[in-house]
């Protein structure tokens, strides 16, 4: 007698649910980033459909569309040919939409669909389980190239591997907490919820490389200007940052978030820019092909409300009066008229020092 199949179980409550979450990332018709302005509009056109939208900055952006199913009469993927739609028509932006049944399904779906196009998970267990299968360990939310190479130590190189494998297995190389999220993660389950806020709450800036970038020095030269620039347009708007957001996107379309809180509130560039450093250097992307990065300062207040730690320190006296002058001499000649020393990088033909060892 031929044995029977074992049944397959239910899927956790996490995966129950129906396809709607979409994940949108925004271009324009030449496939350039949005601006900050034409940015908030296309979340106002986001909350035309529902109240929970979630802002990404600086070009994406998560919306629930749950409730608004029976409104519309459509289903997740409906909603989403309405969304371009109307965002080509009104605005001149390519949406690139993923939906699926949470967050990470949705992120991924979007990585597969064509520009300006939409890409969909099926609500089944068996579909979700056969679009993860094949994908290197990297397509996961929150697994970074450290944890992917980890994984892979232990041959679990794909989603599908990491879903075969026990829970306690992920947790001794991963650690209790993260083993047990990409055990979940890996099954298609991914209970973290869209979270409504306001694109005020922050602010961010991107720099895109114009191949992927292998070279550590070449990737801070990009997170200094970025620093530089954000630090710039806190300033100028009066406000100060109590966190910062890295986001690191790889040739493989894939990303990595990481967000570190400040000592203090502050719109300082040293500061921001050292948050940035130690942010890319926990990430130990020695060699990983990076195709762009993304800085975001988070938890904005008044700087009014931000207290400035006094010192003895002539060098850090200095280095806000410098500021203070280059923040008027942009306002009179512009904001490309000054950018820090170190974003041009060596002189051509000037050889490189090495730490000794």
């Amino acid at each position: 007698m031929t044995p029977k199949a074992p049944p397959v179980p239910p899927p956790p409550a996490g995966a129950r649910r129906p396809p709607g979450t979409l994940y949108v990332r925004f271009r324009t018709a030449a496939g350039e980033p949005v601006g900050a302005r034409r940015y908030e509009q296309l979340l106002g056109l986001l909350g035309q459909f529902t109240p929970v939208v979630q802002a990404l900055p600086p070009d994406a952006a998560l919306a629930d569309v749950r409730g608004a199913l029976r409104y519309f009469d459509r289903d997740a993927a409906g909603i989403a040919a309405l969304v371009r739609l109307r965002a080509l028509a009104w605005y001149g932006v390519r949406c690139t939409i993923g939906v699926g049944a949470n967050p990470q399904l949705a992120r991924i779906a979007a990585q597969d669909a064509p520009p300006g196009g939409i890409g969909a998970v099926p609500a089944d267990p068996r579909s979700v389980a056969a679009f993860l299968d094949r994908r290197p360990a990297s397509a996961l939310y929150g697994v970074g190239p450290a944890a992917a190479r980890a994984l892979s130590a232990y041959g679990l190189d794909s989603i599908g591997k990491i879903a075969a494998a026990p829970p306690a297995t992920l947790q001794r190389i991963l650690g209790a907490r993260a083993g047990r999220a990409v055990s979940e993660r890996a099954r298609g389950i991914d209970p973290t919820p869209v979270t409504p806020d306001a694109v005020a709450r922050s602010i961010a800036a991107e720099h895109r490389f114009a191949h992927d970038e292998l070279d550590p020095d070449r990737r801070r030269r990009a997170l200094l200007s970025l620093a530089d620039e954000l630090g710039a347009r806190l300033r100028v708007d009066g406000q100060a940052a109590h966190a910062l957001t890295l986001t690191v996107r790889y040739a493989d379309r894939s990303t990595t978030t990481r967000t570190r809180r400040l000592d203090a509130p502050t719109a300082h560039g040293p500061a921001l820019t050292a948050a940035a450093y130690a942010l890319h250097a926990a990430l130990g992307l020695q060699r990983a092909r990076v195709r762009a990065l993304a800085l975001r300062a988070e938890d904005l207040c008044r700087a009014e409300r931000a207290a400035r730690q006094l010192t003895f320190d002539a060098a850090d006296d200095k280095a806000h009066r410098i500021e203070a002058a280059v923040d008027r001499a942009r306002a009179r000649f512009g904001a490309a008229a000054i950018r820090p020393a170190g974003a041009f990088g060596p002189a051509p033909g000037t050889a490189r020092r090495h730490p000794r060892p």
